[in-house]
């Protein structure tokens, strides 16, 4: 439990791009503030390459698109001489062809079993984690590394592109960054000693990494 978790988890990101590492992003509101944290840090990110845990299928300028708000609070803020490479999840796409593409662009890279430095992941409030929602198939999924989701669990309600359980679960390090009152539940859901196999979060367990969960006080609040 962090009084400040978002300065936890921009220093971490820092650390992993100092480093030139494999770092992927998240989208939704809990990371924007650790995004414009690190921002500030005069770090060079330039030897990095970042990736994303999903994706919503809308042109890169929407205002659902994770890339546009990963960009905005942090990748377009870095002066230009220390950007990072970005591998955008192409959501124009559609789901299947911009899984596909994703796919292709992950295995190329890094091989069948990519082993993320620095894999930064959200936590809905149904225990939802990257586009990967309780009771939907794509939670099943073992043989692909990105997948298409034609139906969303909830709001907004348009396709996406996400990574799969065994790509998340191929990080070194992978972060949980949840803060608020009414994510409290979702992360008892995933976190307690006997987590809900209903929550796809609690299917997150790197078997040759480290699993850190970054809460704030009123997110961690149900937990034993």
């Amino acid at each position: 439990m962090e009084e400040n978790p978002a300065e936890v988890v921009a220093g971490l990101l820092v650390d992993a791009a100092s480093a030139g590492g494999d770092l992927v992003l998240t989208g939704g509101s809990t990371p924007k503030l650790a995004y414009e944290i690190a921002s500030r840090a005069g770090a060079d990110w330039s030897s990095a390459t970042v990736w994303f845990s999903d994706e919503r299928c809308v042109p890169p300028e929407s205002g659902l698109s994770n890339f546009r708000m990963a960009n905005e609070a942090l990748l377009g803020r870095l002066d230009r001489g220390v950007r990072p490479t970005v591998m955008r999840m192409e959501g124009e796409l559609g789901p299947d062809a911009g899984s596909a593409s994703y796919e292709a662009s992950v295995r190329e890279r890094l091989g069948s079993e990519p082993r993320w430095d620095l894999l930064l992941l959200g936590l809905g409030p149904d225990a939802h984690c990257a586009s990967l929602f309780p009771g939907k198939p794509e939670v099943q999924e073992r043989s692909r590394l990105v997948t298409g989701v034609e139906l969303a669990g909830m709001e907004p309600q348009v396709p996406r592109i996400s990574l799969t359980l065994p790509a998340l679960n191929s990080g070194r390090l992978t972060v949980f960054l949840v803060t608020g009152a009414d994510k409290a539940k979702a992360v008892a859901r995933a976190f307690a000693a006997t987590p809900d196999a209903d929550s796809p979060a609690a299917f997150v367990r790197p078997g040759a990494g480290e699993l850190l969960v970054v809460l704030d006080p009123a997110a961690a609040k149900e937990l034993a």
